[in-house]
């Protein structure tokens, strides 16, 4: 089974949880056990699990993000927007959590984040069940 997901992000960068989106789809599917594919189809945005539990951990991930690769500096891409390829190129495009009793096999404070980088826009999360 292959779905989906439309994210709309609001601001320039943000860590938005999907994990509700993500369990909603594998109740969908049916399976019992397996495995949930999460890719990003965007050069500018990523995806990562990480602490739910706390919201400056977020703060803190974009932070020594923008810290790390600043939004002005030496880059020669035209458009203007190379810290956001820099930043999905780091945080990656794509992961996978494993299926067990029809739920997404998470730790008790991990939450699966949409990484946009280049925002605000409409994005999509393609999700692929096994």
């Amino acid at each position: 089974m292959t779905k989906t997901l439309t994210v709309k992000s609001r601001i320039k960068t943000e860590f938005i949880d999907i994990t509700e989106e993500v369990r909603n789809v594998i109740n969908e599917s049916g399976i019992k056990s397996g495995i949930c594919y999460l890719y990003v189809p965007h050069t500018t945005a990523g995806i990562t699990i990480n602490e739910g539990a706390d919201p400056s951990v977020k703060r803190d991930m974009l932070t020594s993000l923008m810290r790390l690769i600043p939004f002005e500096g030496d880059y020669h891409h035209m458009e203007g927007n190379s810290p956001a390829h820099i930043k999905s190129t780091i945080v990656g495009v794509s992961l996978f959590v494993l299926i067990e009793d029809s739920r997404p096999l998470l730790g008790t404070w991990q939450s699966i984040y949409f990484c946009e980088f280049d925002g605000p826009r409409h994005r999509r999360v393609i999700v692929k069940i096994v």
